[in-house]
């Protein structure tokens, strides 16, 4: 940090493997990234390259080097891989991923639907190629499904082999754990943690409230992810109690006016 303020929360040191921001690129550039990173970087564990926009994106290579140049990990959406097993291309996504030296991989079935046993074997087949995050939840606005499926089907998950199952919301933070109007399913949030370690989990929370939410309920060091490029350092102030909303948390009263 720039400089020494006494009373401040104990937020984990990269590489960290809790309290993650992990940050959704929606079609950045190359220049982009550069400025992006020069910035942010310290502040970000994981870049996701949003839904299917690699297969669209120019100079890729280019751009994923950008990334590793900075030692930054990422992965392709999971309606990337989605794309790929729908159309019985697997092994050619499993092939994509190491020529771009993408290490990270994600396992979703947001827009297909696919039996939970075949998805665990999906997730156990690609732990031998890399670092697995599988998410859970429907981008389906009318698919509710009850708290103790969202828990059966992420231990499920992560007995498979994945590192982290993440809570699905989708960029605009209004499904999944999220009612449409993007307010935090408080029930469901509270069900999944007593049964699934809070380290373990990934929130997708790319509204400001909904940050706010999982940081007052889990501390500075909650793993959180979609998060916008340009709301990184926003972010991270707001973690560490540098911003209006969690600026109490983390002072003793004795220090408080």
């Amino acid at each position: 940090m720039n400089f020494e303020l006494s009373q401040m929360p104990d937020r984990n040191v990269k590489p960290r493997t809790d309290g993650i921001t992990m940050v959704m690129d929606k079609g950045l550039s190359i220049n982009e990234v550069e400025n992006f990173l020069s910035v942010s970087g310290p502040h970000v564990d994981i870049v996701k390259l949003g839904f299917g926009t690699s297969y669209v994106t120019p100079n890729l290579r280019e751009k994923i080097e950008v990334y590793h140049k900075h030692k930054i990990p990422l992965y392709f959406g999971g309606t990337l891989f989605e794309a790929f097993l729908v159309r019985d291309q697997i092994e050619e996504y499993i092939a994509v991923c190491q020529d771009y030296g993408v290490q990270y991989m994600e396992v979703s079935d947001g827009s297909i639907n696919i039996p939970h046993v075949e998805k665990c074997k999906y997730i156990e087949k690609l732990t031998k190629y890399g670092t697995v995050l599988s998410e859970v939840g429907s981008k389906d606005a009318t698919n509710i499904m009850a708290p103790y499926k969202w828990i059966e089907l992420m231990q499920g998950e992560l007995n498979a082999g994945a590192s982290y199952v993440i809570a699905e919301a989708r960029e605009s933070g209004n499904v999944g754990i999220y009612r449409g109007t993007g307010e935090v399913r408080q029930g469901l949030v509270h069900e999944i943690l007593t049964q699934i370690p809070g380290e373990k989990v990934l929130w997708e929370a790319p509204q400001k409230e909904q940050q706010l939410y999982f940081i007052q309920l889990l501390g500075c060091n909650c793993n959180l992810g979609n998060i916008a490029p340009n709301e990184v350092i926003p972010l991270e102030a707001m973690r560490v109690g540098l911003r209006g909303d969690t600026f109490h948390m983390f002072l003793e009263k004795s220090a408080q006016y």
